[in-house]
């Protein structure tokens, strides 16, 4: 089935991974229980949390208690900083089709899909870690 909006495996591994590091503190969340979790795959996962360690999200532990926990709080902690970490900066004025330049004077679309586009910029930018968390029902 088709989708007008996609999240990367990668984003939305980092998103919901984080929820999980969060729930679980204070305890460490190590990368066998993310995978076990998520249904991913254990060395995705690892290169994930790299770059999110990296960006300062988490801290790893190493060793038989170790895993990873997050940084700072939750809260402070917004849903467009972790896309970005993974997938690099959103660019919000762009052409939908992929083009550099337009053979025609006006766009078919006009500005209406940046304007799409730079809502859920902005929605992304507002949803807090903290929020994400509580619509998560994670089965154990």
């Amino acid at each position: 089935m088709s989708s007008l909006v996609n999240i990367s495996e990668g984003s939305s591994l980092a998103l919901h991974g984080l929820a999980i590091v969060a729930i679980n503190s204070p305890k460490r969340v190590n990368v066998k229980y993310l995978a076990k979790t998520l249904n991913a795959s254990e060395a995705h996962l690892a290169k994930i949390f790299q770059r999110l360690s990296k960006a300062g999200f988490v801290k790893s532990v190493r060793g038989p208690a170790g895993g990873f926990e997050l940084s700072e709080n939750a809260i402070d902690i917004n849903l467009l900083d972790i896309h970005e970490t993974i997938e690099g900066k959103v660019n919000l004025h762009f052409c939908p089709l992929g083009k550099d330049s337009c053979q025609f004077t006006n766009c078919i679309f006009g500005s209406k899909l940046n304007k799409a586009s730079e809502q859920i910029y902005n929605d992304l930018k507002e949803i807090k870690l903290s929020s994400f968390m509580k619509t998560l029902n994670i089965k154990n």
